[in-house]
């Protein structure tokens, strides 16, 4: 079970403004988006449960990959049978990394550390290391096996919990469950992906994702296929999620710069879903888009108070991707647009936000994606 947790270095009086009932709340204390102090708090505390890495094909048999997690490194390994499984990224021996964050490698054999070679299976047992043929005699090799991290693989997304106290995964997903099913995400291929480096914090961006009250002023396109004041958020939900869908105007199949699919429906989408893109963000770092043709998925990973990398990737089902004359360009050309004109807005809140006198503002009423969200980051700053 997750242990109690210390409050944010926040003040408790501005943290609690953005717990207020919606409509009286405000957004949360500056220092939430500018303080070192604050995304250490978060780093340890927020990003300690389940959190995104990748897609699970981002992993083949015997292969290897390593993410960046909560400010230290997992290696992610798959054995040859398929078993997906996670250690920390550090050797027993000297604690070097077994491969650079963001790498990807094939061990077909073996696990090799690059600076004195020692060899783990890809189940994290020790194999050996170079002239040290009499370990065995010295030390009990079963202690000497790689850090295992808790892993779970989910519709094609692989998430880990680096500190083994979150609860159980269909807990951390709830009824979002029920929603992502029907697209079959886990059988989709990606067929392009963009990694964008923004100027703001992390929240700013998740917050961005959760209104489209902003649309009319800096997405023209995006409201000639969607109107911005459509659809609505799920108010009463379980799992730890926040979103809702927005409607495509009559006559439009998906989100693109004419409104036209360049792909096929999915199959199993009733017609609510073929009518609707669906945005979930599944707290804390991954921004998943549900579109009747293809899916669009955001991973976020803070690097500093002000600056995050964002990895978008536009997947789709694999009968689509296989058509000879299948281009993703219709999905990701309307997207790559409609996310640089958010990063530009974001970062202009970022600039903003640094400024010394700001203070936390009001929440408009089409901005409930917005208090949701917020509210259950400021229940964590209060250590709930």
């Amino acid at each position: 079970m997750r242990t109690t947790i210390p409050p944010a270095p926040l003040d408790p009086a501005q943290v609690a403004l953005a717990l207020a009932p919606f409509g009286e709340s405000r957004l949360l204390p500056r220092d939430a988006y500018v303080s070192a102090e604050v995304l250490e708090w978060e780093r340890r505390y927020l990003f300690d449960g389940w959190i995104c890495v990748g897609r699970s094909s981002d992993i083949r048999p015997t292969g290897l990959r390593a993410e960046s997690v909560g400010g230290y490194g997992v290696l992610l390994t798959r054995d040859g049978d398929g078993v997906l499984r996670a250690f920390e990224n550090a050797c027993r021996h000297r604690g070097h990394e077994l491969l650079p964050c963001g790498g990807s490698a094939e061990s077909p054999k073996a696990i090799v550390c690059p600076y004195h070679a020692w060899s783990y299976r890809h189940d994290g047992s020790l194999i050996g290391a170079p002239n040290f043929k009499d370990i065995d005699e010295h030390y009990d090799r079963s202690t000497l096996g790689l850090v295992p991290v808790r892993v779970h693989e989910w519709h094609g997304w692989v998430f880990v919990d680096r500190t083994g106290t979150a609860s159980d995964f269909a807990e951390h997903v709830g009824e979002l469950e029920r929603i992502v099913a029907p697209y079959d995400a886990e059988s989709l291929v990606t067929a392009e992906t963009h990694t964008y480096d923004v100027e703001a914090n992390w929240k700013v961006i998740v917050e961005n994702y959760q209104e489209c009250y902003h649309c009319s002023m800096i997405h023209p396109e995006l409201c000639r296929i969607s109107p911005p004041n459509s659809g609505d958020n799920y108010d009463e939900r379980t799992g730890n999620w926040v979103g809702g869908w927005m409607d495509l105007r009559a006559g439009m199949e998906t989100m693109s710069l004419d409104g036209r699919s360049g792909g096929l429906r999915m199959a199993r989408l009733d017609e609510h879903e073929q009518s609707h893109v669906m945005y979930a963000a599944v707290l804390p770092n991954l921004l998943i888009s549900l579109h009747p043709d293809y899916v669009m998925t955001h991973l976020l990973v803070p690097l500093t108070p002000g600056r995050t990398r964002i990895t978008c990737s536009w997947a789709f089902p694999r009968h689509v991707v296989e058509q000879e004359d299948f281009s993703p360009a219709y999905a990701v050309d309307f997207w790559d647009l409609t996310n640089r004109q958010d990063w530009a807005a974001c970062e202009g809140v970022q600039r903003g936000l640094a400024t010394p006198h700001y203070e936390a503002g009001p929440l408009a009423p089409d901005e409930s994606g917005v208090y949701h969200f917020t509210s259950t980051i400021a229940k964590a700053y209060q250590g709930r």
